[in-house]
């Protein structure tokens, strides 16, 4: 009985790591004139990755453009309703899936969509998507709740006691020195916090914490977009177009123009060629 049941064990593990080896994931291709992006896309996010997919396959992203690009924040493009000149009414929208976990650090891919005040439920739009570029963070400065520090500070500067500090703060805002203001701000945090009574700190992960104050990207879009993938090669090629000079609207004088493949691949081969790890079940 026991050689039964270590024949069975053994068994098992076979077949668990042939499974293992021989799973497969879609590996994403994107093309433009600054050269090419590699993506995966997230399994937690399962109707955002497939929509992708059937777009991508059908050739529906080629010749979409990267159409607002905003040089440390993030590149948008994929407007295939617009491409093929799609009423309205089909530009479909996909439920938020918006994950624990999955945050806006540099590389990663979300979806576009419409505000809240026309789309509350923040259902994604049917094809744009965005690529994070962002910048890094101090971490007093992701601890820090910026809007309420912001609008308290203002309140602190109307004091006629605090005249140097409002020309300052003028100065640097003209000047759109806007790092140097949030540097001022924080400067004041302390103060500000013992003068009006308030919290001006805010609820931050370790994760969030350890990945924006290295790679960088874009907290304050955490929890309201859906972050379904991630570039894992190229990421070059994501800065090259943050680069671009832009007219109206953020949109690239010099239309950068992609063509989006997919190919199916082991995840073994895609974690050896592209050093991505996979997250265990």
């Amino acid at each position: 009985m026991r050689k039964v049941n270590l024949c069975f064990i053994a068994v098992f593990l076979g077949v668990f790591l042939i499974s293992c080896v021989s799973e497969k994931d879609y590996l994403i291709k994107i093309e433009t004139r600054h050269g090419d992006m590699y993506a995966i896309l997230f399994d937690e996010t399962p109707k955002h990755k497939g929509n992708f997919i059937d777009l991508a396959k059908a050739g529906r992203f080629d010749s979409t453009e990267f159409h607002r690009v905003i040089q440390n924040f993030m590149i948008q493009g994929g407007d295939v309703f617009g491409k093929e000149k799609l009423p309205e009414e089909e530009w479909y929208t996909i439920p938020a899936e918006i994950r624990p976990g999955l945050i806006h650090s540099k590389g990663m891919i979300a979806a576009a969509r419409q505000g809240n005040n026309v789309n509350p439920e923040r259902r994604s739009s049917g094809s744009q998507f965005y690529i994070i570029q962002g910048k890094v963070y101090s971490k007093e400065e992701l601890v820090t709740d910026m809007k309420l520090l912001s609008e308290t500070f203002f309140k602190y500067i109307q004091l006629g006691s605090n005249v140097e500090l409002k020309e300052k703060y003028s100065e640097l805002y003209e000047a759109k020195e806007f790092d140097a203001l949030n540097k001022m701000m924080l400067d004041e945090k302390r103060n500000l916090e013992q003068f009006f009574g308030v919290n001006l700190e805010k609820p931050i992960t370790p994760q969030q914490v350890e990945a924006y104050t290295t790679v960088g990207g874009t907290p304050h879009l955490d929890d309201e977009y859906t972050v379904f993938g991630k570039v894992i090669q190229g990421l070059e090629v994501m800065e090259k177009i943050a680069e671009e000079k832009t007219g109206p609207r953020d949109k690239p004088i010099n239309p950068v123009w992609m063509k989006v493949s997919v190919e199916q691949m082991p995840k073994s081969a895609i974690s050896k060629q592209f050093g991505y790890e996979y997250m265990e079940k």
